[in-house]
């Protein structure tokens, strides 16, 4: 139960922090997702640190679930994601699609990466 508690409390504040991002971008080019980009490679880094973290045990059990299930599974957007795609492609902005796709997915696994370095 301790773990439900943990994810939800992250999971809260990570949906605000989406929401903000959201709320604060609204005015970049409506046409391209780039608030959701932003939160992915933002999250990819944060998750990526935290990672490394665990992985050196300088994190908490109660910390991973957190910080790492909690708030980056609700400020990730992967859903918000993957539906955004699905639009682009529906309505023929092919371009925006590959873009948002490959952009999210190669910068994902770049910031992943960069947030393991920069955990030491």
């Amino acid at each position: 139960m301790q773990a439900v508690f943990w994810v939800f409390l992250g999971g809260g504040f990570g949906s605000l922090a989406r929401f903000g991002i959201g709320r604060a971008l609204h005015f970049w080019n409506p046409g391209f997702p780039y608030a959701t980009l932003f939160a992915n490679i933002v999250s990819c880094i944060l998750l990526g640190y935290l990672m490394g973290q665990a992985l050196h045990g300088r994190i908490s059990q109660e910390g991973q679930w957190l910080l790492m299930t909690g708030f980056c599974g609700g400020f990730s957007t992967f859903s918000t994601f993957s539906g955004e795609s699905f639009s682009l492609l529906q309505s023929g902005q092919y371009a925006y699609a590959l873009l948002n796709l490959g952009g999210s997915l190669l910068l994902g696994l770049i910031c992943i990466y960069l947030g393991l370095r920069l955990s030491g």
